[in-house]
């Protein structure tokens, strides 16, 4: 079986590493550069470096050459989802597993939204704690793999998991895609606290009210309450507010800093909830959600001062849990 994974950051690479272990790979990305390097020297210089690429890995910049593959991964930034799928001629029996992390712009549509609005796919979710780095290197990883047709899931799950790479099947596809964007607005709320120096009793306290949010957007959004306390979601949530190695918390450390969003955003690497802080708001205020927290994450991406947002947020009126 050959696996298709369009796009080559370093999540999809990572997960082209990890997929060669069950089959031949084909890994397209635009980068002429990257693609170049993966085929002659087996690295992802730009986006995965210092870890070596199995020879089952073949690069390409032509889409087309997906299109045979048997299961692809669709692992772009979520904001260039619709421009990617509307390009690729994929036969319309082949599943596709989305990994990107994010909310659309203007429509607030999830990925699996977006996608089932271009293409006739069979759709699955791959969402859960899992830094590239690490699962590229071979380290113990679970997460959840959700499909709403419980036969396509088993198959997708067998044919894609790894002696450390587990997979947990759901069904709850919109748990599985709000999970993976909340996390990340709320990633960088958790690195502003440590870039602003406010303690660890800070960080955990944002994490707490964070998942609250988490909770209250996805049940309206229709997904269940244990698929947000799983690890597409809290799991994820626990994994990127806590640890410099996710790109959210990063950008979060150095808005806490002080230093300018263009110097933060600068370089190749995406931090999905840059996008997704606003459009999230946006999405929560039309259904009437309270979502404080990453309201202040949306403001600061706007250019609100630190110090006065967080003087905000505890300023807000004393209730019950």
């Amino acid at each position: 079986m050959r696996f298709g994974v369009i796009g080559a950051g370093a999540w999809g690479t990572a997960l082209a590493s990890t997929l060669a272990g069950n089959g031949p790979v084909t890994l397209w990305a635009r980068e002429a550069e990257v693609i170049s390097a993966i085929n002659t020297t087996r690295e992802n210089s730009v986006f995965l470096p210092g870890i070596p690429l199995p020879a089952g890995i073949t690069a390409t910049t032509n889409l087309a050459d997906i299109a045979a593959c048997a299961i692809i991964l669709v692992v772009v930034p979520a904001q260039h989802l619709r421009a990617v799928l509307s390009q690729a001629a994929i036969p319309a029996t082949t599943p596709l597993v989305l990994c990107a992390k994010g909310i659309e712009a203007g429509s607030h549509e999830l990925m699996v939204e977006v996608a089932q609005s271009l293409v006739p796919n069979p759709i699955a979710v791959l969402s859960g704690p899992s830094f590239a780095a690490e699962v590229a290197n071979g380290l113990p990883c679970a997460i959840t793999l959700a499909c709403a047709d419980s036969a396509l899931g088993e198959r997708l799950v067998a044919a894609m998991a790894r002696p450390t790479f587990r997979l947990y099947q759901s069904d709850d596809v919109v748990g599985a895609e709000i999970g993976g964007a909340v996390k990340n607005v709320l990633a960088i709320a958790c690195g502003v606290v440590d870039g602003a120096g406010l303690g660890l009793n800070a960080r955990a306290a944002l994490i707490a009210r964070g998942f609250a949010e988490m909770t209250r957007f996805g049940v309206a959004r229709g997904a269940r309450a244990e698929t947000l306390a799983g690890l597409s979601s809290l799991g994820d949530l626990v994994l990127t507010c806590s640890s410099e190695s996710s790109r959210n918390f990063r950008l979060g450390v150095g808005l806490g800093q002080g230093r300018s969003l263009a110097d933060l955003l600068a370089g190749p690497a995406v931090a999905e909830g840059a996008a997704t802080a606003p459009v999230l708001v946006e999405a929560a205020r039309a259904a009437g959600i309270e979502m404080p927290i990453s309201e202040a994450v949306a403001a600061l991406l706007a250019g609100a001062s630190v110090r006065e947002t967080i003087s905000a947020l505890l300023a807000r009126p004393l209730k019950a849990e």
